[in-house]
């Protein structure tokens, strides 16, 4: 556990501003390039355009923050993996846009005084249609979900529920397609394994050094 009283020791969670640093790529990139291609199948088009999933899907920064503070507090280790295989899922997902930059067609939003059809266009008009697989809302909450076994029952539920409520709504408002859906879980799965494995062999180095140190210390 985490001694919050001693401010040196949640430094690490500074390192979370690295998911905003790098939307700025996305944030940059996010526009039609020389071939857009889609991946729009008959099940996307039987899929409904509900707006009002509009409120979980703009609950995903929050989301990420609560969790990744929260594993931080439980285990710090599964927080420093949890938050390199989303970074490295999300350069990953980056360079994936540059060679393959698919799109969504957006439906008409409603015109009603509903808050879901204010907020959805706030969302269309921020984000534009393109850059979509894999998904990063996917593959982030995904990771998070992954995660959260240090807490306990109720916060896991919470998480899950939270976490597939972002997933669904991908597609509900027709911001991803269902193999975005997919690719997005795929890749998460993919990064979870290979930040384990960095972090194994960083520690693994760390040791050999320290013991290559006490080593040194000792014979002098």
């Amino acid at each position: 556990m985490i001694n919050w009283q001693n401010w040196k020791q949640a430094k690490p969670l500074l390192w979370m501003l690295a998911i905003p640093g790098l939307g700025i790529i996305y944030t940059i990139s996010n526009r039609a390039g020389m071939h857009v291609f889609s991946l729009s199948t008959r099940l996307d088009d039987m899929t409904p355009f509900v707006p009002a999933f509009v409120l979980p899907y703009s609950l995903w920064y929050p989301f990420l923050a609560v969790v990744l503070i929260g594993l931080f507090r439980k285990d710090p280790r599964l927080y420093f993996r949890t938050l390199a295989a989303l970074c490295m899922g999300m350069v990953t997902s980056y360079i994936v846009y540059v060679f393959f930059q698919t799109t969504v067609v957006r439906p008409e939003v409603p015109q009603s005084p509903y808050w879901s059809s204010a907020l959805l266009n706030f969302v269309y008009a921020n984000d534009m249609p393109y850059n979509c697989f894999p998904s990063i809302h996917v593959l982030t909450s995904y990771l998070m979900i992954k995660a959260c076994r240090p807490f306990g029952l109720a916060a896991r539920g919470m998480i899950a529920l939270t976490g597939t409520a972002i997933i669904v709504s991908t597609v509900l408002i027709k911001q991803h397609v269902i193999v975005d859906v997919a690719g997005g879980i795929l890749l998460a799965e993919i990064v979870y394994v290979a930040a384990d494995w960095v972090l194994r062999q960083t520690l693994d180095r760390s040791k050999a050094r320290a013991a290559d140190s006490y080593a040194l210390s000792e014979d002098r």
